[in-house]
């Protein structure tokens, strides 16, 4: 595997590196040891698959909060997104920014989004598949949202919103409610 941090700190592009044959092709996408030696979370609490059957589906912008903050590793296993994370991390020299990452099942392409970040995504295809790797389990009480289109951020997504959940179109704006 090879791990490219991004402009957001600790944000990093994953390029797995398949291994072809007759058969097609294998790679790892997951190993304890590299993972840790990059300094990077090296647990894993759950595995989680959304699909999405329309192409402009969003999702997000999730994240829970502390104490529960999740690091995400994320992959597309059919179709392709625009992933997007925001950093909320006050300590942060990149408080406030985000950064976008096409992610396809072309590329074989994964994001490392640490703890402290939102995330979501908007389908680039119909038919597409979303992987999570998540470092710590689910806390319902603690999950939270910011407004996928929050003018605070400019996040420009490439497409007209097709579906969109009723809790994800309700989150107020991040810094109406700081």
């Amino acid at each position: 595997m090879k791990f490219t941090e991004l402009s957001l700190p600790g944000v990093y592009v994953i390029d797995i590196q398949p291994h072809a044959d007759s058969r097609g092709w294998f790679a790892r996408t997951w190993d304890e040891g590299e993972f840790a030696a990059q300094g990077l979370v090296a647990q894993l609490s759950q595995c989680s698959i959304s699909f999405n059957a329309k192409r402009g589906t969003i999702r997000g912008m999730h994240f829970q909060e502390a104490p529960h903050e999740e690091t995400k590793i994320v992959s597309c296993l059919a179709g392709s997104i625009l992933d997007v994370v925001i950093d909320l991390r006050k300590t942060s020299d990149a408080y406030g920014k985000h950064i976008a990452v096409e992610l396809s099942v072309n590329t074989h392409t994964m994001l490392y989004i640490p703890r402290g970040c939102a995330h979501g995504f908007q389908t680039l295809e119909d038919d597409t598949t979303v992987q999570y790797q998540i470092s710590d389990p689910y806390v319902p009480q603690a999950a939270r949202g910011i407004r996928w289109n929050d003018e605070a951020f400019g996040i420009q997504w490439p497409l007209p919103v097709s579906v969109i959940s009723e809790r994800d179109n309700t989150y107020s704006n991040f810094y109406d409610n700081r």
